[in-house]
């Protein structure tokens, strides 16, 4: 309903004035359309005013003259009992909520930090906790088992490199490029909460301070291959050392060497340097091979040409020892028998020629004629006979293969030139 309405305000009667109750009963009678806002907000002011008092009504004129009466504005009529006991249900449920939002829940991985005005009370444990309403108490919620990661000398990854983090002087006063990372976990919730502003930042101080110092100490080489694994280990000792002298709650869980490099600017030389280092380091290896090879075999030489020199000393001394003890008993046997003794020599020494040779040449005393004897001819023939004889073979077949034998044999005496020479020289001897 507009404000226009012919219907708004009163509309006076012979009686007195009629209230708003009445014309709003006749207004609502005669209008058949869905209400405006205007009657919704008029529904609304009366059930307000009804909560705190009665409404009456006010009209302008006296009343007898009705035309006029009950047209004017009408307040409601306040009793401080009903507008106390308002106040207290509002307060109630306002207290009611506002003690209620001291409830809160700690998760199984979480620790609850509960403060009183700002000063540490309590760690709670997981589960639905309670404490006093704000401002008087408040929490914070820490998760001790989440891993973080802080990235000392790059960030996302290792081309968006931080210089400034990530460059180092070794001790061999050669500058290094190298790129890790932290992961960490909390073992103390109050003492992260309130020793620690900015964890992160906390945790790469102590990171970049630790990696700095083993550097620092150590060779380029080291750093750069052997030794990344011990260097990890190390800083991640040293980390753990620097944060719990300041009890910042901060546990260590691993240190990850992302890269370590010479810097870009001088990249080409020391890639020839390393290349220089690596050919000497092989040619190196190769003289100790070639060291090891040679060395023993001559060592071996030695040794070997030692010991025999050895022995051949010891047998020469032992033969002439030998010698000189064998002439000491033959010459006491000599000067008891002369005679025996020289015969038994002459005989032995000829023994002793006559076994290295296959050829003897005999002087007959008679005639002086020098005889030969072919040993070795006779030799050959004597063990050529000994195997036919040790041959098995039958009468038969021994008949059948004489002949044969004697045509393909014939006696060594006439086949040999030297024995008919010397039929030849015996038969003038006898002449």
């Amino acid at each position: 309903m507009s404000l226009n309405d012919p219907r708004w305000g009163g509309q006076g009667d012979g009686n007195g004035g009629r209230g708003d109750g009445d014309r709003r009963d006749g207004n609502r009678g005669s209008n058949q359309g869905p209400p405006d806002l205007e009657e919704i907000w008029r529904d609304f002011n009366q059930r307000l005013s009804g909560m705190f008092g009665k409404r009456q009504g006010r009209g302008s004129g006296d009343g007898g003259n009705g035309g006029n009466g009950g047209n004017g504005p009408q307040l409601p009529n306040f009793s401080f009992k009903q507008f106390g006991g308002g106040v207290g249900a509002l307060a109630a449920l306002v207290a009611a909520i506002w003690l209620a939002s001291g409830f809160y829940t700690v998760d199984a991985n979480q620790r609850g930090v509960v403060l009183r005005l700002g000063k540490f009370v309590e760690t709670t444990e997981p589960g639905l906790r309670w404490r006093l309403p704000y401002p008087f108490e408040s929490h914070e919620i820490v998760d001790l088992t989440g891993v973080r990661t802080v990235e000392v000398g790059y960030r996302g990854s290792e081309r968006n490199k931080v210089l400034r983090e990530s460059l180092m002087l070794t001790d061999d006063e050669n500058i290094i490029n190298i790129q890790f990372a932290v992961q960490y976990v909390l073992n103390s919730p109050e003492s992260y909460v309130f020793n620690n502003r900015f964890p992160d930042e906390s945790v790469a101080q102590a990171a970049e301070t630790a990696m700095r110092e083993i550097v620092g100490k150590s060779k380029m080489d080291f750093v750069l291959y052997e030794g990344r694994e011990e260097i990890a280990t190390t800083a991640l000792e040293l980390m753990q050392r620097i944060l719990d002298r300041y009890q910042t709650g901060i546990q260590i869980s691993r240190v990850t060497m992302q890269n370590a490099q010479p810097p870009e600017q001088v990249q080409a030389s020391f890639d020839d340097a390393v290349k220089a280092g690596q050919d000497r380091e092989r040619q190196k290896n190769e003289g100790e091979a070639y060291a090891n090879d040679v060395i023993p075999r001559a060592r071996g030489t030695a040794s070997r040409l030692i010991e025999e020199a050895n022995a051949y000393s010891a047998r020469v001394v032992a033969n002439a020892e030998g010698d000189a003890s064998r002439f000491n008993q033959v010459l006491t046997e000599y000067r008891r028998a002369p005679d025996v003794t020289r015969e038994r020599m002459y005989i032995e020494t000829m023994q002793q020629v006559l076994t290295n040779t296959s050829k003897v040449m005999i002087d007959a005393k008679s005639n002086g004629n020098l005889l030969f004897l072919p040993l070795d001819k006779l030799i050959k023939s004597t063990s050529a006979q000994s195997s036919a004889a040790s041959a098995p073979a039958g009468p038969q077949s021994v008949q059948e293969n004489a002949p044969q034998a004697a045509k393909t044999n014939p006696p060594s005496a006439a086949s040999d030139p030297r024995s008919r020479e010397l039929l030849r020289n015996r038969d003038r001897g006898e002449r």
